[in-house]
């Protein structure tokens, strides 16, 4: 099951056993997946799509993919390496990516990122599982020459459009069995599954909620496999979870 958030009224969406997409009465947060209301059909195309969540906050996860840390030249870490982005970095499906003048050096990261549905604090590894709403497609486009200047990520990963976020959310996945590629104009960059990871799904989930209240919409970026580069303004990045869909995101200069 899909989850689409459309333009302009932020409405939920959601596919049906007969892959049709209908308008969701119920708060996906609030009612369990069965006992969700649906209404009209809608096509998503025609409508238009938003950003498929609005998180509370945003946990990065540095270095989840050893072979990401490897090409960058750093240590693996005995624990998550973990950093929180700005919420308002979040951009929708198609919105560009704006390069700022104060970065030299920007890059792309595609990720599984996923949905927390349900409040976890100090969960176990079964309240963790079953407390994702599903996952979606992200980038974690970072200014790298900030990053390695700073003593925190938070500038380096925070600028406006620095989170695309979409198509969809894809409702209980499979969280053993995920993968996600990049493409930089068409040219695939990055490929990673979740069996690549250094920590997986739950076991972050499980983690990160030692420290950090984790609420219905917050949003964990679970790590970038190797194939990192630079983006330029003109460049097209598409982020894909098989199951999810493709992420678009053009690539364009902002003007100081």
């Amino acid at each position: 099951m899909l989850l689409y958030r459309l333009s302009p009224e932020g409405f939920y969406a959601a596919t049906t056993p007969e892959d049709e997409v209908r308008i969701l009465y119920s708060d996906p947060f609030e009612t369990a997946p069965g006992g969700w209301e649906l209404g009209r059909k809608v096509d998503v195309l025609a409508e238009g799509l938003l950003a498929p969540v609005l998180p509370g906050k945003i946990v990065g996860v540095g270095r989840n993919y050893r072979d990401h840390a490897a090409e960058l030249g750093n240590p693996m870490p005995a624990e998550p390496l973990l950093f929180l982005k700005a919420i308002s970095s979040v951009v929708g499906p198609g919105a560009p990516i704006l390069l700022p003048p104060e970065s030299e050096r920007v890059e792309f990261e595609g990720e599984i990122a996923l949905v927390v549905g349900s409040r976890l604090r100090r969960a176990s590894a079964a309240e963790a599982r079953s407390g994702v709403l599903g996952v979606t497609c992200a980038c974690d486009v970072t200014a790298r020459d900030l990053q390695k200047k700073d003593a925190t990520f938070a500038r380096g990963k925070s600028f406006d459009t620095f989170c695309p976020l979409g198509p969809a959310i894809r409702v209980r996945p499979d969280l053993e069995d995920l993968e996600v590629a990049t493409r930089i104009n068409g040219e695939e960059r990055q490929r990673g599954h979740v069996r690549d990871m250094a920590w997986g799904l739950v076991e972050l989930l499980v983690y990160i909620s030692r420290f950090i209240t984790l609420e219905p919409g917050d949003l964990v970026l679970t790590g970038t496999p190797a194939g990192v580069g630079t983006l330029q303004p003109g460049d097209r990045v598409e982020v894909e979870v098989p199951g999810v869909g493709v992420l678009r995101s053009p690539v364009a200069k902002r003007e100081a």
